[in-house]
């Protein structure tokens, strides 16, 4: 199948033919997060078209669809916003989940996003024949296979439910919810429910359920850094964010835990041991967030959330935990976290690793080669996400520029596009 590029297109730059092959002019995204809205608008502003293909029907999917309802911002706002739009002054410093998908959506509408939605991208490769990507694409309209010389993968860290394998849990008579299915603890009234996973998503569900008045425990399996949200009116990210422009990482960690006990004290009494490496460091190092505690410590020590080890097994109706007790439960809520699903998807060995993160570390971890990019993949959430965004849309703008100076002849240029998934 042969195509003329001189064919009118879009106002994205696309052009469609008769068998489903789109040849894109600029970058295609994956991906319709805050980090593909982020990069497709500092596209924009560089005047590089893109396409962005997106397999829900929404943006933000991850926030529309799989968050509990009390869900707010963990960070201040100045952490949190996009480039080129900051939040809305009477926006709180921790704006909720609803606010801040209006700020998606106004940022969507401001920087003239279109997705493709509900095109779930099957297989992406490189073709080193004629140098470009290829990357197919289904929906319920069928097949597409987009032709591009840039791919960028912006499906970010949290696109896969994460359900761990515990003996028995297939064996269990109550409901079993991930907490990405979870919205509010108000059905919960009256139950006893088992929460596995104490990062902050464990902890904050874990409080919404005991200010619904059902009976929650939380499994803690391994160590866990917890530390106020703020720290002498001051937020404790924003602290330690200032902190590091005039002293080492760990001294940092040092003084940040040190604040921390002044805080919230010995929290080690209540069965939360810290880990021996620094929070800072754990998420450099592992991507291990720390827990910003808002309220879920106080219902520790007073007894409303219980603090139980790592489970054995689970049986019809109860759960057996390492240290032999058992425990008479009605629900089960994991909150185990996500993972990245680009090795799914991708047929790339040299950029990202297994674990479907790229293999070399922030901050060069957004640029692989032949036109490959990753946003999203900083493990230090939309800050981080924003700066590779920026740094993606200068790259390919630089290259985009420079040729659209070229000379341009008004001869025809033929390719020709052959689907070989």
């Amino acid at each position: 199948m042969e195509f003329n590029l001189l064919h009118p297109v879009d106002h994205e730059g696309y052009l469609f033919s008769q068998n489903r092959c789109v040849w894109v002019n600029g970058p295609v995204i994956v991906g319709a997060g805050p980090s593909g809205l982020a990069t497709a608008a500092c596209l924009r502003e560089q005047g590089v078209p893109f396409v962005v293909i997106e397999r829900a029907n929404c943006i933000a999917s991850l926030w529309q669809k799989r968050t509990y309802d009390r869900l707010k911002l963990h960070l201040p706002k100045q952490f949190c916003q996009l480039p080129r739009l900051p939040f809305p002054e009477d926006y709180p410093e921790y704006p909720s989940k609803k606010q801040f998908i209006q700020y998606l959506e106004s940022y969507t509408h401001k920087f003239e996003i279109k997705p493709q939605f509900n095109e779930s991208v099957q297989l992406a490769r490189f073709d080193e024949t004629s140098g470009l990507w290829r990357v197919k694409t289904e929906s319920i309209s069928g097949e597409v296979e987009y032709i591009c010389r840039w791919l960028v993968v912006a499906t970010g860290e949290n696109a896969v439910c994460v359900t761990p394998e515990i003996e028995g849990l297939n064996q269990f008579s109550g409901e079993v919810l991930h907490v990405s299915d979870y919205k509010s603890g108000e059905r919960f009234k009256g139950k006893k429910v088992l929460v596995v996973g104490c990062g902050n998503s464990g902890m904050e569900v874990s409080l919404d359920l005991c200010n619904h008045e059902a009976s929650p425990s939380m499994v803690v399996r391994s160590s866990v850094h917890v530390l106020p949200r703020e720290i002498l009116g001051k937020s404790t990210f924003e602290l330690a964010v200032l902190l590091m422009k005039w002293l080492p990482l760990w001294l940092v960690d040092k003084l940040i835990l040190i604040l921390a006990w002044f805080v919230l004290g010995n929290i080690e009494r209540y069965g939360l041991k810290r880990p021996s490496m620094g929070p800072l460091q754990l998420k450099n190092t592992t991507g291990k967030t720390p827990v910003l505690d808002i309220g879920a410590l106080s219902k520790i020590r007073s007894g409303g959330i219980e603090v139980v080890p790592g489970i054995k097994r689970f049986t019809e109706k109860q759960v057996e935990f390492i240290n032999g007790e058992t425990m008479d439960i009605d629900s089960v809520l994991l909150a185990t976290g996500y993972r990245s699903n680009v090795p799914f998807w991708l047929q790339e060995k040299e950029f990202f690793a297994k674990n479907g993160f790229p293999k070399t570390e922030f901050p060069h971890s957004w640029k692989g080669k032949s036109g490959l990019y990753a946003v999203g993949f900083t493990r230090r959430g939309l800050s981080g996400a924003a700066s590779d965004a920026i740094k993606i849309a200068q790259d390919i703008g630089g290259v985009w520029r420079q040729e659209i100076k070229q000379k341009r002849r008004p001869t025809a240029c033929l390719r020709r596009c052959i689907s070989q998934f």
